[in-house]
């Protein structure tokens, strides 16, 4: 996916800033109207963006409505179990959540690093690199993520607890949101439950969110003023629903459409619902490839999201290490933004194929990569930990989490990890009654 060569917009507005302030400084006179003149230019441009015609054809085969895109897909399983098994279900839930917060929390304090910044810091720490265990120091520790936990307490030593993070909150978020209006919720729902639980949000969601503060119908607002809809956020807000439809790979792609709509369009959508379907196939499979490959059959099959995973898969055994796949992310999505759905996907893919069933390997690589670090590691830890159960995740990753997860959401400050996973456990149960 080429993209034409993008102007230093930033560098330009930095200079026409600088050198406005230069020339004002030494009694010009013209300096605001020059600025208006700029700032008009801009806008009319950014209008002009916002209106280009979009190619029809490849609309038709990316749809953003759930029946066409049902249509669209290739032939599955759609179920891969004939009745809830609870026994199994148990021991990879908590396999799934502990391995989505452990990737997250090694990932976090590193997110969007360069490698070559990584291994740097790894050395002069004097840590192994790809990471074996949590990092034993960070940057600037005192400060504070989400505005709730310190920097440090991401750290082996300081930890107490699974530290915040919006790819975990948003885990919370879907239970919640089940628990509040179930198996039936709709896309309005979700826009109560956000404005409810979320204070704050990022990108797509921040555009949403805002979007439903001022009123627009929840239908809408994914799509107003929105030019992140195609990034990362809903594939990091997909895991709930594979957890709440376990081994219903189709079931859990319904739920996880339903979420994202609020926010995200085409590979946005579909990266949500490929990843919700993957982790549902994650627990009735007993190699985290074949999930992989189970997810493909929920979304459109000539979708950019779909032949991306496609080439992801077929090169997948070509990579061997972290360096590796980030150079085959670069070469083929130069220019692309760092949070997008596309580009991610396939480090996650790969962290998974370099580690397969190895935990510490997987959530290790995939951290390695870069980009955005916290998100891929934590979907690789949590396919994984679904596939490999809680009793393979090894006891470095989740000693210090003391049975406790912080969070942002509104007056829900914290979670017991326990609760969590009886609650996950209870609405998995009543969505099987639905057949």
């Amino acid at each position: 996916m080429g993209y034409p060569a993008f102007p230093d917009f930033s560098r330009l507005v930095n200079l026409l800033s600088a050198y406005g302030k230069l020339k004002h400084e030494r009694g010009a006179r013209n300096v605001h109207s020059l600025w208006r003149q700029a700032q008009t230019a801009l806008q009319r441009t950014l209008r002009q963006l916002q209106r280009l015609p979009i190619d029809r054809d490849l609309a038709r085969r990316e749809p953003d409505d759930l029946t066409t895109i049902r249509r669209l897909r290739p032939a599955g399983p759609r179920r891969l179990w004939q009745r809830f098994e609870p026994a199994s279900y148990r021991e990879r839930l908590a396999g799934a959540f502990l391995g989505r917060c452990a990737g997250c929390t090694l990932g976090a304090p590193v997110e969007f690093w360069p490698i070559e910044r990584m291994e740097q810091w790894a050395k002069e720490i004097g840590q192994k690199f790809p990471p074996q265990e949590y990092w034993w120091r960070v940057p600037e520790p005192y400060g504070k993520r989400y505005g709730v936990s310190r920097c440090d307490a991401y750290t082996k030593s300081r930890m107490d607890g699974v530290p915040v993070d919006d790819d975990l909150a948003y885990t919370l978020l879907g239970l919640l949101i089940m628990e509040d209006y179930g198996p039936d919720f709709t896309v309005a729902e979700v826009a109560k439950a956000w404005l409810k639980y979320l204070p704050y949000a990022c990108t797509a969601e921040d555009v949403a969110l805002k979007n439903l503060k001022k009123g627009i119908p929840p239908a809408k607002a994914g799509e107003k003023d929105n030019p992140y809809c195609e990034w990362i956020g809903a594939d990091i807000r997909s895991d709930p629903w594979g957890y709440l439809a376990p081994a219903w790979p189709e079931k859990a792609a319904e739920f996880a459409y339903r979420d994202a709509f609020i926010s995200h369009r085409r590979q946005g959508i579909y990266g949500a619902m490929y990843f919700a379907a993957v982790i549902a196939a994650a627990f009735a499979v007993d190699d985290p490839f074949e999930a992989l490959r189970i997810g493909l059959t929920e979304i459109p099959r000539d979708s950019a999201m779909a032949e991306t995973v496609r080439w992801a898969l077929r090169i997948a055994p070509r990579i061997r290490n972290y360096r590796q796949a980030r150079a085959a992310m670069d070469k083929r999505f130069a220019g692309m933004d760092g949070a997008h759905t596309l580009n991610n996907a396939c480090l996650t893919i790969w962290g998974i194929s370099i580690g397969r069933k190895d935990f510490s390997k997987v959530i290790a690589e995939t951290v390695a990569m870069g980009m955005d670090n916290d998100c891929t590691a934590a979907t690789a830890g949590s396919i994984v930990g679904a596939v490999v159960g809680r009793s393979c995740i090894p006891r470095q990753w989740t000693a210090r989490f003391h049975d406790k997860i912080h969070s942002y959401l509104i007056k829900r400050p914290s979670f017991k990890i326990s609760d969590i996973l009886r609650r996950f456990e209870n609405q998995a149960m009543r969505v099987w009654r639905e057949i």
